[in-house]
Order: C-alpha cells, then sequence, then structure tokens
C-alpha cells in the first residue's frame, strides 16, 4: 500500500539527495581537476622556459667570438700647395689644424711632409 504521500514522501528525498551528493562529488572533480591541469600546465610552462634558456645560452657558447671592427683612419686629403703662397703660413695651418684636433699627429706628419717634399 501506498502512503499518503505515495512515492513523493520518501523517494523524493532520496534522490535529491543522490542528485546534491552526486553535483558535490562532480563539482569537487571537476575543481580538483582543473587544480591538478594548472599544475601540469605550470611544470610544462617552466620546463619549456629552461629549454628554451640552456638552447639560447648553448647556441650563445657554440658561436665564434666575432673579431671587433676594426679602425680604418681616412686618409688625408691631400694639400695642394698654391701658386705664389708661403710654405710658412701653410704649415701654420697645418699646426693650427692639430692643435684644434682636426688632424692626428699621423696626418699632421704626411701633409707637412707632403709640403716640404719630403
Amino acid at each position: 500500500m501506498i502512503g499518503r504521500r505515495g512515492m513523493a514522501g520518501r523517494g523524493g528525498r532520496g534522490v535529491v539527495r543522490g542528485v546534491a551528493r552526486t553535483a558535490v562529488i562532480a563539482g569537487t572533480a571537476t575543481a580538483t581537476s582543473y587544480a591538478v591541469g594548472s599544475r601540469i600546465e605550470k611544470h610544462r610552462e617552466e620546463k619549456y622556459q629552461q629549454e628554451q634558456t640552456e638552447l639560447a645560452e648553448q647556441q650563445y657558447q657554440n658561436q665564434p667570438p666575432q673579431p671587433p671592427p676594426q679602425y680604418q683612419p681616412a686618409e688625408p686629403e691631400p694639400m695642394e700647395v698654391q701658386a705664389g703662397s708661403d710654405v710658412t703660413s701653410q704649415l701654420q695651418q697645418l699646426v693650427e689644424l692639430k692643435q684644434s684636433g682636426m688632424l692626428t699627429d699621423e696626418e699632421f706628419s704626411a701633409a707637412k711632409a707632403r709640403l716640404l717634399g719630403a
């Protein structure tokens, strides 16, 4: 015989409890799954970064050393002695250029040698 409440009485509460229990278990499992997945993903990312760093260091160490660029001084422009000009005044101009930093010692010596015909 079915009671006054019928099947909805006791059986209904049991079903609701079962559904609620299943929802709690499923929610806990989902949260745990996300936590584990996040930890695994973080571990993979750290491992990937470490591998990339090691690879970059290895590539850097395997490169042959590059020589420093060589400085080539510019050739001094030839100074032409103008006809009728004074060699002394041209030498004075060379000294002034050297003192102002426009000519290096080598450039000054080369220009002086050309001017003096040596």
